[in-house]
């Protein structure tokens, strides 16, 4: 890196954490702290629930994937937009007309204390293990690829989210975001348009576009019902739809962006803007790591991304293979630029069947490709056993450092850090608020004044923090990371959000049948996921179609129980 991506990389961060804590200093009340006293604009929360769920796992995945898979997982986010409505129908009037400082505060108000409190507790499991997975994915990439050293990335991210989320709260996260969507919608574009740019003189986009449609990674919709394939279109509009209700309905790093919110309209209109505007910057971020596949048709690419895991296996016995696999690559890439040009020189002749042959010749050469890349991965695997094979999480980053021009290089950095900043941010902000309010607070027998609650929330914060650090200096990569953020979230929101429903819509079921449905059902998740039952989306639906039906059963035996049939 050059001294200007130093320059611009440092600068960014360090204005983000300085302007939250300047902005948002002397919070002394719980409603100042906890939702930002309550008067956040549309935009302002639209903004901050997108930054929220907008990781640097997704500016590091997404592109990844999209690269070796294609558009198709933005089919994931398909249930977004009515998740959005349904929250906006129902949980924002319930939220604002009870004035509750957290979600799960109204499940007391509905059920009883050990209810709101075992709601509380899978939130803290889940968020507090999520939380270090967005501190360590920048990291373990960064480290990996720059040569930095891992933990003291986790440190230094963690540190500098803890400086303005203890400081501020609610509030110094919520205008912070604001910030770190520009400069990632920045970089992103920047980085899509320069792609564009260093393609053939002679590739426009429409003709990338065919490119990439050629070798099937234009291929968004795939109507397969297969439950273990994890996406499809009927996993987004169903798992992903109760996944995205359950996460923006009851997940308090993202109730607690528009609990912020001046007005129950207020609220309403920003979850309106984030589902109109989430799907087009997926697949926007989606089309990006396309544009790279694109661009490495024409470009030379390593044969595994992950430069951690070629330096362990040419380090090994294995190395004179590897040297094999990489020579084979580079004969590899040579077809295949012959084979492009020679499908973009059918392209402009408009000769159909120049075109079809030349399209086989180029789908067959990316097949070899991925053949090769498979047996690298394979021979790394053996060569060192603990090495990270699945290089979709280096493709982006790896684009970014051996391509973009100075100055650009530091931006895209700063694009990573500050979603990691963003999005950890809104985590330890909520995990802080829910131990102070909904354990500490709720379970003490003396009341202490709004001040103290405001210092006990900060240190709670502090401490989960900490927490999240030494989780990410402890975690491991996963098979994608933007895929393991999505199954922790996965085994537990399905039942935390069939409580709730439970909560809106079936009044007759009581405290006690919910308490002992969610502990059942949590187990069976788990054990669902553990066994394979079927893809982690429809593990949002099957949790939160379990509880309920559970809740209702116990509620119904316990009723007759209570009142046995009185025999003639």
């Amino acid at each position: 890196m050059a001294l200007l991506d130093w320059i611009v990389l440092g600068g960014t961060l360090f204005f983000i954490v300085g302007f939250g804590v300047w902005k948002t200093k002397g919070s002394n009340s719980v409603d100042d702290y906890v939702r930002g006293g309550s008067d956040a604009k549309w935009w302002t929360i639209g903004l901050s629930v997108m930054a929220t769920q907008a990781s640097a796992i997704t500016f590091l995945s997404t592109p990844g994937q999209a690269f070796h898979d294609g558009m198709g997982f933005v089919q994931f986010y398909f249930g977004l937009p009515l998740a959005m409505i349904v929250i906006c129908a129902v949980f924002i009037p319930i939220y604002h007309r009870l004035k509750v400082f957290t979600a799960y505060e109204l499940l007391e108000k509905r059920f009883d204390l050990k209810t709101r409190t075992l709601t509380a507790i899978l939130f803290l499991i889940q968020r507090g293990l999520a939380a270090g997975i967005t501190i360590f994915a920048p990291s373990i990439i960064l480290s990996a690829v720059l040569g930095w050293d891992l933990r003291t990335l986790n440190i230094i991210i963690g540190t500098l989210v803890i400086a303005y989320t203890v400081s501020g709260g609610t509030k110094a996260v919520s205008v912070t975001q604001k910030q770190q969507m520009f400069i990632i919608m920045v970089g992103m574009f920047f980085a899509f348009f320069f792609i564009l740019g260093s393609l053939p003189a002679d590739i426009s986009f429409g003709e990338a576009l065919k490119i990439a449609g050629a070798n099937e990674k234009l291929d968004i919709l795939n109507f397969d019902f297969d439950t273990k394939n994890r996406y499809t279109f009927w996993s987004g509009i169903t798992g992903g739809f109760f996944l995205a209700l359950a996460y923006f309905g009851t997940d308090q790093s993202q109730v607690q962006r528009y609990l912020s919110g001046k007005s129950v309209r207020e609220s309403q209109l920003g979850l309106i803007f984030n589902g109109i505007l989430k799907i087009p910057m997926q697949f926007f971020i989606l089309l990006v790591g396309v544009m790279v596949f694109v661009f490495y048709q024409y470009n030379s690419s390593p044969l595994n991304f992950n430069p951690a895991a070629t330096e362990a296996v040419l380090t090994s016995e294995y190395a004179d293979n590897y040297k094999i696999l990489e020579e084979e690559h580079l004969e590899l890439e040579q077809q295949k630029r012959m084979a492009q040009n020679d499908y973009s020189a059918a392209l402009k002749l408009k000769d159909y069947n120049a075109i079809e042959q030349a399209k086989l010749n180029v789908v067959q050469v990316n097949k070899e490709e991925r053949i090769n890349r498979d047996a690298a991965k394979t021979l790394i695997s053996e060569a060192s056993p603990n090495a990270e094979t699945n290089d979709k999480d280096y493709v982006f980053i790896h684009f970014i450092l051996n391509n973009l021009p100075r100055g650009l290089i530091g931006l895209l950095l700063a694009v990573i850090l500050s979603a990691a900043m963003s999005s950890t941010a809104s985590e330890l902000n909520a995990l802080g608020t829910i131990t102070a309010l909904d354990l500490y607070k709720r379970n003490k027998s003396m009341e202490f004044s709004q001040k103290h609650y405001v210092t006990a929330t900060k240190w709670f914060t502090l401490i989960w923090g900490i927490i999240a650090i030494l989780i990410a200096c402890v975690a491991n990569l996963f098979d994608n990371l933007i895929q393991l953020v999505n199954i922790i979230g996965s085994i537990f929101y399905g039942n935390v959000l069939g409580i709730f429903l439970l909560a809106f819509f079936l009044k007759f079921v009581k405290g006690n049948a919910v308490f002992i449905a969610a502990l059942v059902t949590q187990a069976i998740v788990i054990l669902g996921w553990s066994q394979d039952w079927m893809s982690y989306l429809w593990l949002n639906a099957f949790g939160c179609g379990l509880v309920i039906i559970l809740a209702i059963l116990l509620e119904g035996l316990d009723r007759t129980l209570r009142n046995p049939p009185i025999k003639a």
